[in-house]
């Protein structure tokens, strides 16, 4: 398996040198070459495997055995989720009959973005530990990791990242715009190895810089860079196992055989909170490999670019009244660009724009082909730009047709979050459920869908809606506690909140202020930092 740019002037690379490298160096983000076809026999075969074991088996479909031993993938796996506090890794929570929440909380940090970044961060400490041992030279290689947050992706790398020899890892975020339980998660930790840059400015601002520092080559070469943000396809690739995982636990759970024709008949729906794309992007691919979802409804807040794009076919930058990004009570989504929807748009360009809509006309290895991939790569890169110089891009109706097969979309204002959580704390029918805000967002959207289409959920009907839950609720303690105050036998700390964050925000933390959102003040901050760790260049 190789990987290209979503911009069309880099191909060919390894699953190695694409999670080293992070960001394409012509600005894009890496895609496979093809999407792999699942094997024949695959519900048979994968239907009663473990999380851990569903994993391997759905990675090696990407990463060559000549790049990584099936042994050590497989070791890889092992240790990334031991980490995890529930034993499936990945829990379906039944509400009522036909809407489930997918838990992907259960990791060190309480966020879904665990899911990821503990094997990416072992991926970085292989490949790391192979180069400095096949290397005669006597050099060290090195990585410095930059990524930027909004909340959950801190400390979720920080944790997958604390003490990995030779990685250094710097996680901006925009000041004041965190939660207290995600700053204090990522700021707490004291490992040598570790730096947070609290950023005067917005989580954009952050994410700016940190693609700039990329396209940086003299800074870049200097410190070699490595992504932890969902630019890097490792983040998106891990993610995939998830959606497989929710499809067989509840076929499980329903005693319906994966193969047999009642489990055809049934409609799987995914509500997904949808910031940058990468987490709703993962569903995507597994669906283009051949998972049978029915749709993919990208649950927005307030700040709506993505509903926005699937309404009107444009893709347009919206502030808020003072000109930035608007605040809401779900903030990990607070973002006016969703840097992994390019990936999206490339397929609908390579399916639609480019090829008229003859979707797969060419074998992936033909030159017809490729010429189709580099011309969406050209498109891309024009809608790139456009967004860069005018903050907007328009594509063609029949991209968002083709789009809308598998994707649906509602957006979901702060008054619908609150009552949401409020709602499913204490709803006669069903299970009492605590939801964290993001997570409220994916349920509203879903009940949103439910009513306009008018759906009838399984086992009256074939509608099944797994919403994800992307973070555990007590990391949102205001929105939380401002839904339910008045709940009869409400009380926060013997619902909510975890023994691990009890004391947190009264422990030692170590942060380094960057005064305005600049690239260059960022980059004396890190060379000065990397100094202090004694680090030469």
């Amino acid at each position: 398996m190789k990987y290209r740019s979503t911009r069309g002037q880099a191909k060919n690379y390894s699953f190695e040198e694409t999670v080293m490298t992070g960001l394409s160096p012509d600005g894009g983000l890496f895609i496979p070459h093809h999407i792999p076809v699942l094997p024949a026999n695959w519900r048979q075969k994968w239907s009663k495997l473990s999380f851990q074991e569903l994993a391997v088996e759905i990675l090696s479909l990407f990463i060559d055995e000549s790049e990584m031993p099936r042994s050590d993938l497989k070791d890889l796996v092992q240790r990334s989720y031991a980490t995890f506090r529930h034993d499936q890794v990945t829990p379906l929570a039944k509400i009522r009959d036909g809407l489930y929440v997918l838990e992907l909380f259960h990791g060190p940090t309480f966020a879904f973005k665990d899911v990821a970044l503990q094997f990416v961060g072992n991926l970085f400490e292989y490949f790391l530990e192979r180069r400095n041992r096949e290397d005669k030279s006597g050099k060290t290689h090195r990585l410095t990791v930059v990524g930027a947050t909004s909340g959950d992706t801190g400390s979720a790398a920080i944790y997958g990242l604390r003490n990995k020899k030779n990685v250094s890892v710097f996680i901006l975020h925009p000041k004041g715009r965190v939660s207290p339980i995600q700053e204090a998660q990522m700021t707490t930790v004291l490992d040598e190895n570790v730096h947070n840059l609290s950023v005067e400015g917005t989580f954009d601002d952050c994410q700016d810089i940190v693609k700039n520092l990329f396209g940086n080559k003299e800074f870049n070469d200097r410190h070699h860079l490595g992504a932890v943000n969902s630019i890097n396809w490792a983040r998106i690739l891990a993610q995939t196992v998830y959606y497989f995982n929710a499809y067989f636990s509840l076929l499980r759970e329903l005693n319906i055989d994966p193969a047999s024709s009642e489990a055809e008949e049934v409609n799987f729906n995914f509500s997904v909170p949808t910031g940058n794309f990468g987490d709703i992007l993962a569903g995507y691919y597994a669906y283009r490999m051949g998972l049978p979802a029915n749709k993919l409804i990208v649950a927005t807040n307030e700040n709506d670019i993505l509903y926005r794009f699937f309404e009107s076919s444009a893709y347009e930058k919206q502030t808020g009244a003072d000109g930035n990004v608007k605040e809401t009570l779900s903030p990990a989504m607070d973002i006016l660009v969703s840097s992994n929807f390019e990936r999206l748009l490339w397929y609908l360009a390579r399916d639609a724009e480019v090829d008229g809509g003859k979707t797969e006309v060419a074998a992936a290895d033909s030159s017809v082909n490729e010429k189709l991939c580099d011309e969406a790569g050209q498109t891309v890169a024009t809608w790139m730009q456009q967004l860069k110089e005018v903050g907007s891009f328009k594509v063609n109706d029949a991209v968002v047709l083709n789009a809308r097969k598998v994707f649906d979309s509602a957006m979901v204002t702060d008054k619908e979050t609150l009552d949401t959580i409020r709602e499913f704390f204490d709803k006669p029918g069903q299970a009492s459920y605590v939801l964290d805000p993001h997570t409220s967002v994916g349920v509203t959207a879903a009940e949103q869908v439910t009513k306009r289409d008018q759906l009838l959920a399984y086992p009256k009907g074939k509608e099944i809606m797994i919403c994800l839950a992307t973070a555990h609720p007590a990391k949102f303690s205001e929105a939380v506690e401002t839904a339910l105050k008045s709940a009869p036998g409400f009380d926060f700390q013997k619902d909510v909140l975890p023994s691990e964050f009890h004391g947190l925000l009264d422990k030692e933390r170590r942060v380094v202020p960057v005064e305005r959102a600049d690239p260059k003040l960022v980059i004396e901050v890190i060379e000065r930092e990397l100094r202090g760790e004694g680090i030469q260049f």
